[in-house]
């Protein structure tokens, strides 16, 4: 019966209410331990959890720490599709969500939190899939995340430790080969000597919370009992939960035997109190990673005919015209190093890295790679116009690489030769006027608003917010100053299409398969009032811009029939200009809707934060897969373009 009192408990203390019997409680007990129910998590993570831990759990600056930890720590990317076990009310999967993280999942055992959850993600117009679980239990994909995180100190509730191991040994299940668990967790050796044995506080006006805590007979466990008062209501509950403590080493071991590697401990996670009280089990943390075994490398060593890949990249050393200050910078290096880490995740592959273009002539005729990842978009000396004779070389030493070959490259880079095969092939194009370095006439526009832009060249070189003009005078100004700043280079004068921005992937080869991305679009909305509405120069390049952070990219919102429309046009593209293994197409709809082609970019960017990386994200693949797919589409098609001429060789 509800009233009788349960074995070593003492009758309820407090007067009955308005005819309804008062919330049990006990008097002073001389053992927590005995009073502990073995499974107390299932009825302690309530609203009042949230009234007497929320100065903590419900504190957005330590939620935003403990992502900002997370993402460092575990090195995670948009793309990356994240579990986050024991999410609670959902704090940390949102905060990823807010960052553009576009794959979260929560899982969590009280159906009162994730309804919660819910309804928070769905006020705030957040995607993210939130399910009830056992984190014993849970059921998910084998290997359908690149990372599971335990934030909150949610880990070690259970009465066994073999439990707390079947939670790991379920995590490693889910998670993808090369995955990484996050964790943070109460710090066992500092807690063991530093606990409050008693703390009270005020919660609100109308409730205060007592707390009493013991260490359990073995010392592995830390219990406590917390007795949450309304003013005048009294007791309104007294319960009882306990958490096992764990130190540094005993967290390796026990990760290491659910079959984990590369433990590695990442600091101390503080945490502060909106009271500034008693901040308990949350008062002295510590941040961990660990990551789940690698696949064996022998699927991809099939498809991988060439294992030994050399990457060509520009040249830190050297000046660079497209970026900012003209010269490599603390971005641009670590977009390096991102490269670098994606393409590590990629088993059955040994990569090098050549950025000396003083030496890299000479270091590929005397050691001629086996493959050659072709990424150096900037170059030869970083010069963009010579971008086609670093594919030229590799071309004449007869080495096999990835991307399009010189003639491809160079045609691409006059875009007046790109719009003419366009509208060859049937493909909307922009109103457009070719104007001469030396043509001082007849190149002022008569149909405003237009852009003008130069006709040769990449990475919107000389498209600044002045260069869509809206009057004669305008215009003239701005063509004098791509004179200035390009001498001799021609300009195209192109009518500014208003309408919706949209990026179409392909990543494949013609007859062995070519696979669209999802496509993007470009989302304008917060950009300040007098900004024109284009993907300029200081929009990719300058941190400064107000265009830096203002543009965002979605999935574009599409009719079937359009869709079709834009990925057929870009795949007659992709076949005419005899692009390879993977590229891009930019289209834009004028005022009246009709989608008309930008660009192509047969070699497009290919950094993690880029528009190829963004439409795999849609997509749901990692940055390390989509540069394995452009990889493996290279290497399939080299194989199958040397096949007659092996059969050949062997004939004679």
């Amino acid at each position: 019966m509800d009233n009788e009192a349960p074995r070593g408990r003492l009758p309820q203390t407090t007067p009955e209410r308005k005819g309804r019997p008062a919330p049990r409680t006990l008097g002073p007990v001389p053992d927590l331990e005995r009073h502990l129910p073995a499974e107390w998590w299932r009825t302690l993570f309530n609203a009042v959890y949230l009234k007497t831990d929320g100065d903590v759990v419900e504190n957005g600056d330590n939620t935003e720490a403990e992502i900002d930890l997370l993402v460092k720590a575990a090195g995670l990317e948009p793309n990356d599709r994240v579990l986050d076990l024991c999410c609670g009310q959902g704090r940390h999967a949102m905060a990823l969500a807010r960052r553009g993280f576009r794959s979260v999942t929560g899982i969590d055992r009280s159906r009162y939190l994730v309804r919660l959850a819910r309804r928070r993600a769905r006020e705030l117009g957040l995607t993210i899939d939130f399910h009830e679980g056992d984190a014993r239990r849970f059921r998910v994909a084998q290997g359908g995340f690149h990372c599971v995180t335990l934030m909150g100190n949610s880990f070690g509730y259970f009465e066994s430790e073999n439990d707390d191991l079947a939670v790991l040994q379920q995590v490693r299940r889910a998670l993808a080969a090369n995955g990484t668990i996050a964790m943070d967790i109460a710090d066992g050796d500092w807690m063991r000597g530093h606990f409050e044995k008693r703390s009270w506080e005020w919660i609100d006006e109308n409730h205060f919370v007592c707390r009493e805590r013991e260490l359990s007979a073995d010392r592995q466990r830390l219990i406590t009992r917390e007795v949450v008062v309304h003013a005048e209501k009294g007791v309104i509950v007294d319960q009882f939960y306990a958490e096992r403590l764990y130190t540094r080493e005993k967290l390796t071991e026990l990760l290491t035997e659910a079959g984990f590697q590369n433990v590695r401990v990442h600091g101390d996670v503080s945490a502060r109190s909106s009271r500034e009280q008693d901040l308990g089990m949350m008062a002295h943390r510590f941040f961990v990673t660990a990551s789940s075994p690698r696949l064996a490398a022998v699927q991809p060593a099939a498809r991988a005919p060439f294992r030994n890949v050399a990457v060509l990249l520009g040249d830190p050393r050297l000046p660079d015209q497209v970026k900012l200050d003209g010269q490599f910078n603390e971005l641009d290096l670590d977009t390096v190093q991102k490269l670098k880490d994606a393409l590590a995740e990629l088993p059955g592959f040994r990569f090098e890295f050549l950025d000396n273009h003083g030496a890299l002539l000479t270091h590929l005729k005397n050691q001629r790679p086996e493959f050659v990842l072709n990424l150096c978009d900037e170059g030869f000396n970083n010069d963009a116009q010579m971008e086609l004779h670093v594919a030229a070389y590799l071309e004449m030493l007869g080495v096999p690489y990835s991307g399009a070959g010189p003639a491809t490259l160079g045609l691409c880079y006059n875009k007046s030769l790109v719009r003419a095969i366009a509208h060859d092939l049937d493909v909307p194009v922009p109103l457009e006027t070719y104007a001469d370095p030396d043509d001082m006439g007849a190149s002022v526009p008569s149909v405003y608003p237009a852009l003008i832009k130069p006709a040769l060249g990449d990475s919107s070189l000389g498209i600044t917010k002045h260069a869509v003009v809206n009057n004669a005078s305008e215009a003239a100004d701005y063509l004098k100053q791509l004179r200035e700043l390009f001498p001799g280079r021609p300009v195209l004068i192109q009518e500014f299409l208003s309408g919706a921005e949209y990026t179409v992937g392909l990543i494949g080869n013609p007859g062995q398969g070519l696979t669209p991305l999802p496509i993007l679009e470009v989302d304008y909305r917060s950009l300040p009032d007098g900004l024109p509405h284009i993907l300029s120069y200081e929009s990719k390049w300058d941190p400064h811009s107000p265009y830096w952070d203002r543009i965002t990219y979605r999935e574009a919102r599409l009719d079937e029939d359009v869709r079709r429309a834009l990925v057929d046009a870009a795949v007659r593209l992709f076949e005419r200009l005899d692009c390879r293994d993977y590229a891009r197409f930019d289209f834009r709809a004028d005022a009246n809707g009709t989608v008309k082609l930008l660009e192509v970019n047969p070699n497009p960017g290919w950094c993690w934060d880029g528009k190829m990386n963004l439409m795999a994200g849609l997509g749901r693949l990692r940055y390390s897969e989509m540069l394995r797919q452009i990889i493996e589409a290279a290497q399939s098609r080299c194989i199958q373009a040397a096949q007659p001429a092996v059969g050949r060789q062997a004939a004679e």
